[in-house]
């Protein structure tokens, strides 16, 4: 039996792949967001808060927070999302047949700020030559 994935697949890796995409744009905004968040909270200790005393967006001591509180909405949001962004990147790499290491790679995307960008054009880059390779070998 040959290793790697089977014609049958085709179609779950393109809905798959069509997720993946933006889920990993999504995920790498809300990165961003959060890399922000934690800058303005640990380094500056205050938390970004929209609709409180000062109106729009400010920058508020946590205790005083009467608004709501962006900096745990961007904690909570990109939190699923990440999870989003590995599902995907699990069922590629159980269909696909990659090696453990390069889902653990794809998964640092959620991680790392900017590299769920660069993935998002490298992965399906990727997908698309194996894909093209098994509907040639047919």
């Amino acid at each position: 039996m040959a290793i790697g994935p089977k014609r049958a697949d085709i179609p779950l890796i393109r809905r798959t792949l069509g997720v993946y995409k933006v889920s990993s744009i999504i995920t790498g905004i809300f990165l961003l967001g959060l890399v922000v968040m934690m800058v303005c909270r640990y380094g500056f200790g205050v938390d970004i808060e929209f609709g409180g005393v000062s109106g729009g967006l400010a920058l508020t001591d946590p205790d005083a927070i009467t608004g709501f509180n962006v900096s745990i909405f961007l904690l909570a949001v990109h939190g699923w999302l990440y999870v989003l962004y590995l599902a995907c990147d699990f069922v590629l790499w159980r269909v696909l047949r990659w090696p453990f290491w390069k889902f653990l790679w794809i998964a640092m995307g959620g991680i790392i700020p900017f590299l769920s960008f660069f993935f998002e054009r490298q992965v399906p880059r990727d997908v698309e030559a194996i894909i093209a390779d098994l509907e040639a070998a047919a």
